[in-house]
């Protein structure tokens, strides 16, 4: 049988395909997450902090960046990245 013939099977075949959808949304947001940690603690490093205790430093002097802008920041900007580092290191 063929989906563009039954009904039933059409249905069935929309509704997996809308369940992968769902869960595809999902596993975007996680894997952009990922590959902006993955940059953050790439640029943290060169200057001789972790990530963790960079994004610690950053919580505690009160910086309101999310991680897309810092990893967007120490990707195409080391210069403004490398301040904001010695900003919270001192």
């Amino acid at each position: 049988m063929q989906e563009k013939n039954v009904y039933t099977v059409a249905k069935n075949a929309v509704e997996k395909a809308m369940l992968y959808m769902y869960t595809h949304r999902k596993n975007k947001k996680r894997a952009f997450r990922r590959l902006w940690i993955a940059r953050i603690n790439a640029g943290a490093r060169m200057h001789g902090l972790s990530y963790s205790k960079f994004m610690h430093a950053l919580a505690t002097k009160g910086v309101g960046l999310n991680r897309k802008a810092l990893a967007d920041i120490a990707m195409n900007h080391p210069a403004a990245f490398k301040s904001l580092v010695d900003q919270v290191k001192g």
